[in-house]
């Protein structure tokens, strides 16, 4: 029977199981509604308001300091291929000269084309 049902949103177990329209986690007692899983897919907006989805390319749109070390990455990077994460830093990317690090969509602008 938890073949059918989603994984608990919170913890991701997959124990779940369904008490009249309600989906319960045994493991964390997190309750949703059945058709709520499906509508918390969370949308990543970049500066201006587009929609981000993996392997966009996106621009710097300010300089942004890299804590620890005394390197800034310039406003109009142009970074490729992105990979949308869950987090307070919700890009994970490669940028050009720096490596692999991860970004706010904040600070970033959708490439058009």
């Amino acid at each position: 029977m938890t073949d059918t049902l989603p994984p608990c949103p919170e913890c991701s177990s997959a124990y779940t199981y369904q008490v009249d329209a309600l989906l319960i986690c045994p493991e964390c007692a997190h309750e949703w509604a059945a058709g709520e899983a499906a509508d918390e897919a969370k949308e990543v907006r970049d500066s201006v308001g587009n929609v981000l989805a993996d392997g966009d390319t996106v621009t710097v749109i300010k300089d942004l300091k890299l804590k620890g070390t005394s390197s800034v990455i310039k406003v109009g990077t142009k970074v490729r291929g992105i990979r949308l994460v869950d987090g307070d830093h919700d890009i994970d990317c490669k940028v050009p000269g720096v490596g692999p690090i991860g970004l706010k969509s904040q600070f970033v602008k959708k490439v058009s084309g």
